[in-house]
């Protein structure tokens, strides 16, 4: 390795001191960059997955480009090479990853998404955002108190559970609706969320919005409802409609006072146009997101841009951007109160440069879900049809191994089908003792396209891959089954949520004084350059 191709943990503190582009890439699996802990600056790409997410993440070739593991370097050196392959030109190695990272003093923090959730800690202690405990707000509204609690959650985590009475206002959405649900101003309104982080967002953005409601966050969320022994159930209450004229002047006042607030800046689509010809020509990172509900972003979207849901891009920025000191654009309706909102915290994380495109959907739009965008094309490999692979699996003569997330395995796999995470498949293939194919299958079988390329030049040259995925296995009414497979233990990909532990209460204390901690690890790391205005 020569030295223009790897920094040392000095070299790379001193680039995040830089406003210059970078992405840092940690490319464990994303269990293990949750459970062993990670850079506060870097994103979790894993191995296996690379070629599929890149070209969205980062998705200019010329980008300065550093990727870790743990310091044994062979993930870090694989995925080194994949990048160049691909054209990335500036890629370098983090000499000694995480270990040498944190013998050299700095910090390492452990859970995912820790950035956003070191944020929201952040808000509360700057602006000292107000909290209401679980069992006074209980007794408050059990004696029938004046109060309305607002979920702060998508509606798909709200469905699967939330406190009684709750109403679903996710993220920027919180603004935008508030006067269409509250409309009496001598209510107490209380922001909840699973934890602490969305409850704080939450509740600080409506007071920053200027609402006339006393606010406050409920302290810890569903994760205390439930450690006080009160019941959870689902989300029941229809979504909130669109806001009336008299609600939406008042949605747009409170956009305004954001604007002046946080110094928002807004472009013209003549200014995107340099920022579009500037991506181009591989001078400045450009990511277009589009910041409301999926639904309308489907029926109309600017061309060329993301469905990132605004509450969600807050406190998980890296999922979508993954070059810091780059250029985000923020889409949104005629109005633009959701670009505000998200804009006046992105602002303040200070992950990239933030802007609101003016006028965003008067002209040309485009129409469905945005195509996935892929630093190369899927691989063409050698494939089988579901009918063949049945036949195969009844006589036992394949070994099949599905590449996908292991949320969605344990959501329903083919039977007969083992989880391999994508960083040890090679070694899972080579270790196989019998003489049959191997088959790779993922969802849409994509990902397994890819996994197979990578065996191929690997010298694994009898894979093949289930053509369309599982979900072409269940077009063609065969079964699929849920469960884990008694494969728990190798679900390192993503980390598991603490309403999922086997012990849950013990799962939620944990992670409560973890997430309370973070405001003095921020503080010994000193990478993270948050912008917190003192309120006017």
């Amino acid at each position: 390795m020569t030295k223009e191709t790897a920094v040392s943990p000095e070299q790379l503190q001193s680039l995040f001191l830089k406003a210059t582009e970078i992405a840092v890439l940690d490319v464990r699996e994303g269990g293990i960059h949750a459970r062993d802990g990670h850079i506060l600056r870097s994103i979790s790409l894993p191995l296996g997955v690379l070629e599929y997410r890149i070209g969205e993440l980062v998705p200019l070739l010329s980008t300065q480009v550093v990727v870790y593991d743990d310091g044994k370097r062979q993930l870090a050196e694989a995925a080194k090479q994949r990048l160049e392959s691909l054209g990335y030109h500036k890629v370098s190695i983090l000499l000694g990853g995480t270990s040498a990272w944190r013998d050299a003093g700095y910090e390492i923090f452990t859970g995912v998404h820790a950035i956003g959730k070191a944020f929201g800690e952040v808000v509360e202690h700057h602006y000292g955002t107000p909290s209401i405990s679980v069992v006074d707000f209980k007794q408050r509204r059990d004696n029938g108190e004046n109060i309305v609690l607002l979920d702060s959650r998508p509606e798909h985590e709200y469905r699967k559970f939330s406190i009684s009475g709750a109403i679903d206002l996710p993220g920027a959405e919180l603004v935008y609706r508030f006067h269409e649900v509250v409309t009496d101003p001598d209510a107490l309104v209380v922001v909840n969320c699973a934890g602490r982080t969305r409850s704080i967002i939450g509740a600080q953005a409506l007071i920053n919005a200027g609402v006339p409601n006393k606010v406050a966050a409920l302290a810890n969320g569903t994760m205390d409802w439930l450690l006080h022994g009160f019941p959870l159930e689902p989300g029941t209450a229809e979504p909130v409609r669109e806001p009336s004229s008299h609600a939406l002047e008042a949605a747009l006042e409170s956009a305004a006072k954001l604007a002046r607030q946080f110094d928002l800046k807004s472009i013209t689509k003549q200014e995107l146009a340099t920022f579009t010809a500037q991506a181009l020509l591989e001078e400045r990172s450009l990511y277009l997101l589009d910041v409301r509900s999926q639904q309308e972003f489907e029926t109309s979207h600017y061309p060329g841009s993301r469905w990132a849901y605004g509450g969600q891009l807050v406190q998980q920025v890296g999922e979508w951007v993954g070059t810091q000191n780059a250029r985000i654009v923020l889409i949104d309706g005629a109005d633009g109160v959701r670009a505000a909102i998200t804009a006046s915290w992105l602002t303040q994380i200070n992950w990239a440069e933030v802007y609101i495109l003016q006028d965003a959907l008067a002209g040309a739009v485009e129409v469905g879900t945005a195509p996935h965008r892929y630093a190369i094309t899927p691989p063409k490999a050698r494939e089988i049809d579901a009918v063949v692979l049945h036949r195969f699996l009844a006589a036992n003569e394949v070994n099949l191994i599905d590449v996908s997330a292991s949320n969605l395995f344990k959501i329903g796999h083919i039977p007969g089908s083992e989880f391999t995470l994508g960083t040890e498949l090679i070694a899972k293939i080579r270790s196989i003792k019998n003489d049959h194919p191997v088959v790779l299958t993922s969802v849409d079988g994509i990902v397994a396209s890819y996994a197979a390329a990578r065996c191929e030049q690997a010298g694994l040259t009898d894979v093949l891959v289930l053509s369309g995925g599982t979900n072409a296995w269940l077009a063609a009414g065969l079964p699929l089954i849920g469960g884990d497979n008694g494969q728990r233990q190798q679900f390192l990909d993503i980390w598991p949520s603490p309403y999922t532990a086997e012990n849950p209460h013990a799962a939620f204390r944990e992670y409560l004084d973890w997430e309370l901690q973070l405001v003095e690890q921020l503080q010994r790391d000193g990478t993270a350059e948050f912008q917190l205005p003192d309120l006017v």
